[in-house]
């Protein structure tokens, strides 16, 4: 269907679109299912910058997210994250490992789906399939369950919050711990309000480094090294953006200025990262394995929104 559109036209298509996701009216789950539409309809014309602009653009959105919070509010929310998240990780890996093997999945596709949800979604997913030494098949099939299971969380769990009338603390606590990727967790919290977004995206980022000693657990248990282990660098940057906006204030009209851009950023992100989407992806997935990552998902976000709310965080 694409390969009938000329490239110059589907190029031009996607260029407009972009350029309307800079529009203050846009949201980030707007943005997200604008990309997919476009996605389906004309395909992604810049295929080379499928993959790596959306998590370059994510890396410097989340950065510039950081000059607009505190970093002893933020210090606090990882306080109560980082236990938090520990028990999360683990329960979500050794239940995610069993369900898989009652699904009948293939020991790689279990691994990474669980991964992907214990931890930050497609990134987890990127740097586990090396140390396992996943196939092309089991990539897809894990990446396109946790994509469709983001887009799904970016709309329903701004409305569950509201739903269920939470503080902006307790859902950017329950949204770091059970929405997958870092982009829709920040554009989850961002929805949702600025302290959601900061306890949100802190430990959210501390989730993320659980995939550190994570990834050395699997290569240890499989008896395999890894040549690749991929660490976020990025979060050291995010560590300096929230110090250089609480100690020194004279920055604050600059600071200010790139967390408008990176909340832009962020937007764009997600149009990227839908307009990334493909029918081929969607094959790959099939019934079983799409399953599992919505039973799998929906069991961590039941478990942990109960947990939350009997520890009133």
């Amino acid at each position: 269907m694409f390969s009938r559109i000329p490239t110059t036209y589907r190029q031009i298509i996607f260029i407009v679109v972009l350029a309307i996701c800079f529009a203050n009216w846009m949201s980030a789950p707007l943005a997200l299912f604008a990309g997919m539409a476009l996605a389906f309809t004309v395909g992604h014309p810049f295929i080379h910058l499928r993959h790596i602009a959306p998590k370059i653009l994510l890396q410097i959105a989340v950065v510039g997210l950081g000059f607009g919070m505190n970093i002893y509010s933020a210090a606090e929310a990882g306080r109560q994250g980082i236990v938090f998240t520990l028990c999360s990780v683990t329960a979500v890996m050794l239940a995610g490992l069993v369900l898989g093997r009652l699904f009948g999945l293939d020991r790689n596709v279990r691994v990474l789906v669980s991964g992907g949800t214990a931890i930050c979604g497609g990134s987890a997913i990127a740097a586990i399939s090396p140390a396992i030494r996943a196939g092309e098949s089991h990539i897809s099939v894990s990446l396109a369950t946790v994509f469709i299971l983001n887009a799904v969380a970016l709309v329903l769990f701004p409305q569950i919050g509201h739903w269920l009338d939470m503080d902006e603390h307790t859902f950017g606590m329950w949204a770091a711990v059970a929405i997958h990727d870092t982009s829709s967790v920040a554009g989850a919290g961002q929805e949702y309000g600025p302290q959601a977004l900061e306890t949100a995206l802190t430990v959210k980022l501390i989730r993320t480094l659980w995939i550190i000693p994570l990834i050395f657990f699997i290569t240890l248990f499989r008896k395999r090294t890894s040549k690749r282990i991929t660490i976020p660098w990025f979060i050291f940057g995010f560590l300096a953006a929230m110090c250089i906006n609480t100690f020194i204030p004279v920055a604050a009209p600059l600071t200010s200025t790139l967390v408008v851009i990176a909340k832009k950023l962020l937007v764009i992100t997600l149009f990227l990262i839908g307009a990334s989407l493909s029918h081929k992806n969607l094959k790959q997935v099939g019934f079983r394995p799409l399953v599992f990552g919505i039973v799998l998902w929906a069991l961590t976000g039941t478990v942990t929104l109960l947990v939350i709310r009997m520890l009133e965080w």
